[in-house]
């Protein structure tokens, strides 16, 4: 399975803009910690594409439903793992990196992107770890985001917060510039 391929597969199922973009920065997030840990980067980048592949036609059977697409549509069983394993209700236990990866991208990504559009810059380019941090303790800000969950994530992870912050900014910044060069943005 190569990126290109996963892509396809993902706009069979997603159709949503804002679900698509959310799957491009959990994308963002993923390709950088797969480069940043020296893993197979296309495989962090497709886990990361297709985690929520279920959740705009099956909202009730995400993530499981999307275990079953993913394994009809021909993707590799870690990657089919990690994306049941992102929910905590699925009671999957996160193992490996991937896992423990997608676990972490996940709720920070969207809430970053959602940190970058309120910006007078409409972008990650002067977005800084405290303006980050500052939203996360406001709880009016991205109500659905669960805080919580980025904080387990990234403890899960093994990284500190700030630390998490600092890349997820960085991958973002780093995906944006290269999804503008293909007629996608994040922030559009």
């Amino acid at each position: 399975m190569n990126r290109k391929d996963a892509f396809e597969i993902l706009k069979k199922y997603v159709k949503s803009d804002s679900l698509i973009k959310h799957s491009l920065a959990v994308e963002a997030g993923m390709l950088g910690y797969g480069e940043l840990l020296k893993e197979d980067v296309e495989k962090w980048g497709i886990t990361g594409l297709t985690h929520d592949i279920d959740f705009e036609m099956y909202p009730n059977e995400h993530p499981f439903k999307g275990e079953e697409i993913l394994r009809n549509e021909g993707f590799q069983e870690d990657i089919i793992y990690a994306v049941k394993g992102h929910a905590d209700f699925t009671g999957t236990e996160r193992v490996s990196n991937l896992d423990k990866a997608l676990y972490a991208v996940d709720e920070l990504g969207s809430f970053i992107v959602a940190c970058a559009l309120v910006r007078p810059s409409r972008s990650f380019d002067d977005l800084e770890v405290k303006s980050v941090k500052k939203k996360i303790k406001d709880k009016a800000f991205a109500k659905a985001v669960n805080r919580d969950i980025i904080k387990k994530a990234a403890e899960e992870f093994g990284i500190e917060l700030s630390t998490h912050i600092e890349n997820m900014i960085g991958f973002l910044r780093k995906r944006e510039a290269q999804l503008k060069e293909q007629g996608y943005s994040l922030l559009d």
